[in-house]
């Protein structure tokens, strides 16, 4: 099973979407997926019509009260589950200080899935936290959604910094430019320009788009509604097939 984990330090930088929609194109491949979504606002359960909810919460997941495969849901889609979030998450950190090896806690959790699924996709907070150091031990790659502006590249540069003093000996990143308006000249030049500084970042770009703000009032993935040809799912399905190159 490979983990991987759509993070970013800065909110509201597509981090969700992401999420929520590689995981369906995943599925739709016919690899078996689920969605674990760490994010105690719940936007991914509520896209997929999920309660947020998961019984005994956080603390009922660590202290094994309530194993993580019991608290999996399954979605209106063939070969996606979610496991949902709860507002208890907002205390996660918490409860993680308390465990043994505090950093390692949410990989012992995720471990009786590795033979259920073939992907599982983490929707996490937007911070750097005792769970994101978690997320990081756990998976194999982040996704990183970047806005090609000031500040959501400085954030960008505050993650590498913590990886600098904290390496990851297996981590991938894999960050990739997220609601582009090319009609936008620091977009543009951003995008010209960064890619030469980091060249780790993906070819493919998130165009900002009115179907992802869809997404809220259609609860479901833009490519349950939208046409096949039409740029945000084509641009989605490039981005998914690139993460599968890297991988």
């Amino acid at each position: 099973m490979k983990i991987l984990a759509s993070y970013n330090i800065k909110g509201g930088v597509g981090k969700t979407a992401t999420a929520v929609n590689l995981a369906w194109l995943a599925s739709r491949e016919g690899y078996r997926t689920v969605i674990w979504d760490l994010d105690p606002q719940g936007a991914a359960s509520f896209y997929f019509r999920i309660r947020p909810k998961v019984k005994g919460g956080a603390k009922g997941l660590l202290t094994g009260d309530r194993p993580l495969d019991e608290a999996v849901r399954a979605t209106d889609y063939m070969g996606l589950d979610l496991i949902p979030a709860d507002f208890s998450y907002r205390n996660l950190d918490v409860a993680l200080q308390d465990a043994r090896k505090p950093a390692k806690q949410l990989l012992r959790l995720m471990k009786p899935l590795a033979d259920e699924y073939d992907f599982l996709i983490l929707d996490a907070s937007p911070n750097i936290s005792l769970v994101s150091e978690n997320i990081f031990n756990a998976a194999d790659a982040l996704l990183l959604p970047l806005i090609p502006t000031t500040l959501s590249v400085r954030t960008y540069r505050q993650l590498l910094s913590f990886f600098e003093k904290h390496p990851q000996k297996r981590l991938l990143l894999l960050p990739f430019f997220s609601m582009v308006d090319r009609r936008r000249g620091m977009h543009r030049e951003l995008m010209d320009e960064l890619p030469r500084k980091y060249p780790e970042i993906l070819s493919t770009a998130i165009p900002y788009a009115s179907q992802v703000e869809a997404m809220g009032s259609r609860r479901q993935p833009v490519g349950v509604f939208s046409s096949a040809n039409h740029p945000i799912v084509q641009a989605y399905r490039s981005l998914w097939n690139e993460i599968l190159n890297k991988l």
